[in-house]
């Protein structure tokens, strides 16, 4: 039996966490315990710090908002995961971070002994409850192998992306397609609604075609239906497009997210990005 310590229980990782906890002794850390409740009542045991929650783990899952989060939950001179890690550990970082914090803690990795993939995953609230999030990974494939079978506890897709970094780069590039084909959805659907087009049949008909994406159908079959429970915050979006910025110049990228920063700044922020389509049509704050 594998011991996995899960660092980080927020509306992806709960989800996450709770497939593992058959057939593996899985101990959980949030920042706030309450999260943890119902994998406690299931068989999880609980860690006052992530280094706690890493103590003895063969494998450590991150699974948090941004850099910043991150390093606190892995490099916290007291209480980071980081300290519990040694020869044989093995770390995944799933959180959507930039290539720039995946270097630092594979370095930081690396002088303990342990190994590191970066493995963000790609998909919303709803495959992580079913266990069919896509993991896009970067590391040595040696290492992944090994844990193709706990990743498949979680999702119904591994992809080795390449080298280290190459995960989290990846990510971004999906996070940053799925965000620009969701405001161009929302541009567009209202244009056609302005032209006496039912909105629902126009989506109806795109998603027989060709040319568009099923991740943008079922954006804009929400968009139609009004549905603005989030599922991937915009004020996330809004981190992962200033991310991908960090790439290289992307003039595109840029545009779609002073998009999302004017529905964020007009109290979107914590609404699904979908949320972008009752904005749209009005200029942008500057």
């Amino acid at each position: 039996m594998s011991k996995i310590a899960f660092l980080g229980l927020g509306a992806m990782g709960v989800r996450m966490a709770r497939r593992l906890l058959d057939g593996h002794e899985l101990t959980v850390w949030s920042r706030t315990r309450a999260r943890a409740d119902a994998l406690i009542s299931a068989g999880a045991r609980w860690a006052d710090t992530p280094r706690a929650a890493a103590e003895g783990a063969d494998v450590v899952i991150s699974m948090v908002t941004d850099d910043e989060a991150a390093a606190d939950v892995w490099l916290h001179p007291r209480r980071g995961a980081i300290l519990s890690l040694g020869s044989g550990s093995v770390a995944l970082e799933c959180s959507t971070t930039t290539p720039r914090w995946i270097a630092r803690l594979a370095a930081a990795a690396t002088a303990r002994g342990a190994r590191l993939l970066d493995a963000p995953v790609a998909g919303s609230t709803p495959q992580a409850e079913a266990g069919q999030l896509a993991f896009l990974v970067g590391g040595d494939a040696a290492t992944l192998e090994p844990l193709r079978s706990l990743l498949a506890r979680m999702g119904a897709t591994i992809l080795h992306a390449g080298a280290q970094t190459h995960g989290a780069i990846l990510k971004l590039v999906v996070n940053s397609l799925f965000a620009g084909q969701v405001a161009l959805m929302a541009e567009l659907l209202r244009a056609v609604e302005a032209q006496g087009l039912a909105p629902a049949r126009v989506v109806e008909l795109l998603a027989r075609l060709p040319v568009t994406a099923p991740a943008a159908v079922g954006a804009a079959q929400l968009m139609v239906a009004g549905d603005h429970a989030s599922r991937f915050p915009t004020r996330l979006v809004i981190k992962d497009l200033r991310y991908a910025g960090e790439l290289a110049p992307l003039p595109v990228v840029a545009a779609v997210r002073r998009q999302f920063e004017a529905a964020a700044a007009r109290g979107r922020g914590d609404d699904n990005l979908t949320a972008l389509h009752q904005e749209t049509g009005e200029e942008p704050a500057r």
